[in-house]
């Protein structure tokens, strides 16, 4: 990784940056992805007095080439908290060069400061290079499908 490449704290100017990542992301796995007001939520999620989403971005001097993110949730069956990854993204010229294990040092550094003994998150299982960087850390894959499912009911429309 060069000196030019950080990674910090997403700041309130630059969410039309993390649509576009997100865009490529999706796009990346293969997933549809569709603007929606995206900004207004995370501005909401992110920059609240109880954020509900946390982000990091990678920059390449000014520009952004990957991000990641990380709620805080509760196992339990093991009764703690544990840092959900829902997502960590790297534009292709930026893969292969150790950015991915600084974001998973800001996770640790995360988990660290929020009380959180673990780390989880999910991929694609069509997703040969990250599944390889991810057993390269020493994690394990768990056993599970992951389902959605759609409130209909009592939900206000954003």
């Amino acid at each position: 990784m060069t000196d030019a490449i950080h990674i910090r704290p997403i700041e309130v100017g630059e969410l039309d940056a993390l649509l576009a990542l997100c865009r490529e992301h999706a796009r990346y796995e293969g997933a549809e992805f569709t603007a929606s007001g995206q900004q207004e939520r995370w501005q909401k999620a992110l920059f609240s007095a109880r954020p509900a989403l946390y982000c990091w971005l990678a920059l390449d001097d000014d520009r952004p080439c990957g991000f990641m993110t990380v709620t805080v949730e509760y196992a339990t069956w093991m009764a703690e908290r544990f840092a959900h990854m829902d997502c960590l993204y790297l534009r292709e010229p930026y893969r292969r060069i150790g950015l991915g294990r600084a974001f998973i040092e800001a996770l640790e550094e995360f988990c660290a400061r929020h009380d959180c003994r673990s780390a989880q998150w999910q991929t694609p299982p069509t997703n040969d290079l990250g599944i390889r960087f991810y057993e390269s850390l020493g994690a394990r894959a768990l056993p599970k499908l992951r389902y959605s499912y759609e409130i209909r009911v009592g939900v206000p429309a954003c």
